[in-house]
């Protein structure tokens, strides 16, 4: 069976290498995004089977505005929002997530609800 393809979009290059190494260990082929190229281009390019989307990408782009777009063209992507605050959760553009981890060195949460999502999503 193919290995399932990760998104991770994070404008902060250590996150996104992190993601990538330990997310490659678990099997999963991960392609990347700093944020800056328009969100549904990387999308319909890389194919995904979930997106890991940080909510702050830039001063001028912003996480749940790609979750917004994402969501426009496809219901059923599973989107995991990644961010290094909580408040987030009161923003109601994040209810279209599918999932929210906080971020921190320890990934044992992200994989979690990375297999959680995929799982879900069969």
């Amino acid at each position: 069976m193919p290995a399932k393809t990760i998104l991770v979009v994070d404008d902060e290059k250590h996150i996104r290498m992190l993601y990538k190494e330990e997310l490659e260990a678990e099997g999963y082929t991960i392609a990347t995004s700093d944020g800056q190229e328009p969100i549904l281009q990387v999308v319909a390019r890389e194919k995904p089977h979930l997106v890991i989307l940080d909510i702050k990408l830039a001063p001028d782009v912003s996480g749940l505005d790609l979750l917004q777009q994402i969501r426009s063209q496809d219901q059923q992507l599973p989107v995991i929002l990644s961010t290094a605050y909580d408040s987030f959760q009161h923003d109601l553009k994040s209810i279209a997530a599918d999932y929210y981890v906080v971020k921190s060195v320890d990934l044992t949460e992200l994989k979690s609800k990375v297999a959680q999502a995929l799982a879900d999503r069969g």
